[in-house]
């Protein structure tokens, strides 16, 4: 594969950033984002770890891949799950890692850790999407739907976020009767991610591009 010395460690380190970002997330309990609802779920009405949670939620989402594509899935993306091994450990690890910032009492601060996820998760996905060497099960899925209905990826994935936010939304309310996962915070990441990340990709777009030599 072409330039892979640099797509590889870009790839990774922009899984572990992401997850930062959504150790962040948690710990200003404002809400997830929508694609990290359902293994928050799992964490806060079954007190699964998180990032088992999220192994668990990448095997589902494959699996679903399969049942969508069938004879048209290619098994060279079971290496989701491989990934969703590695994004299990990274969750585990920087939610760790966050435990040791103050829980937030005052909004403000809330706030603003809320803010800083998105940002930082941003900064993951602008990393690790144009290396361009393993989609999450979670972009898996979405270009599946994709394929199968014919839909564009857009209007898919905001379909995918509604879901999956709604179905998490409706668990917690039925099973602890709070919100749980979901809240302000997941509306907000999900509108201003994408904004956050085309700032970030206008700023240094070029030179990830250059050092990717695309």
């Amino acid at each position: 594969m072409k330039n892979l010395k640099i797509r590889l460690p870009m790839y990774f380190i922009g899984l572990f950033i992401m997850t930062v970002g959504i150790a962040f997330s948690v710990r200003s309990d404002l809400g997830v984002s929508p694609v990290s609802s359902p293994p928050y779920t799992l964490t806060v009405v079954w007190n699964v770890e998180m990032g088992l949670a999220t192994f668990l939620f990448h095997v589902v989402l494959v699996l679903l891949q399969i049942l969508l594509l069938r004879r048209k899935y290619k098994p060279k993306n079971l290496l989701q799950l491989a990934v969703g091994v590695v994004f299990g450990l990274f969750t585990t690890f920087c939610n760790s890692l966050v435990t040791m910032i103050p829980m937030p009492d005052s909004l403000p601060f809330r706030i603003i850790m809320l803010a800083v996820s998105i940002v930082i998760v941003a900064i993951g996905i602008f990393l690790y999407v144009p290396a361009d060497i393993m989609p999450l099960a979670g972009e898996g899925t979405m270009l599946a739907i994709s394929q199968v209905t014919g839909f564009k990826f857009s209007n898919v994935k905001i379909g995918f976020d509604v879901s999956v936010s709604v179905i998490s939304l409706v668990i917690c309310l039925f099973t602890v009767h709070s919100p749980g996962s979901v809240g302000v915070g997941t509306v907000v990441s999900a509108v201003l991610t994408g904004a956050a990340l085309g700032v970030i990709t206008r700023v240094f777009g070029e030179k990830r591009d250059r050092l990717l030599k695309k």
